[in-house]
């Protein structure tokens, strides 16, 4: 079969898979991104941008537009005016979750005090 596309490449030269992993969750924002998902369960892009408030518009809908390529969100778009976005995982993205919940547990135990700082 021949080679169509440049993710089809990529896949194509990732032997490790931890690397595969690193791949599809990596950067500052997409973990934060997928965890709010998970939270709310479906979330509107505007709520989003508010919970991540440090984040570009730019980097959110890159980051969203990179899960989305990867089979890991969906992105619900309905016709009203305004127009409407909901993002959710996708089957995919939930085989994430145990991930997320062990991160999560992580910081919870190890982050400092927020009252000390």
């Amino acid at each position: 079969m021949k080679n169509t596309g440049v993710q089809e490449e990529n896949k194509l030269r990732v032997t490790c898979p931890m690397e595969y992993a690193m791949n599809k969750i990596a950067g500052k924002w997409k973990l934060v991104i997928l965890w709010h998902i998970y939270d709310q369960e479906v979330i509107r892009y505007g709520e989003l941008q508010r919970l991540l408030d440090k984040i570009s518009h730019k980097m959110l809908s890159n980051q969203l537009k990179e899960l989305l390529a990867d089979g890991i969100i969906h992105k619900e778009v309905y016709k009203e005016i305004p127009p409407k976005v909901e993002y959710s995982l996708t089957d995919f993205g939930k085989t994430l979750i145990p991930i997320m919940d062990s991160l999560f547990a992580w910081g919870q135990e190890n982050r400092p005090d927020m009252t000390e700082l």
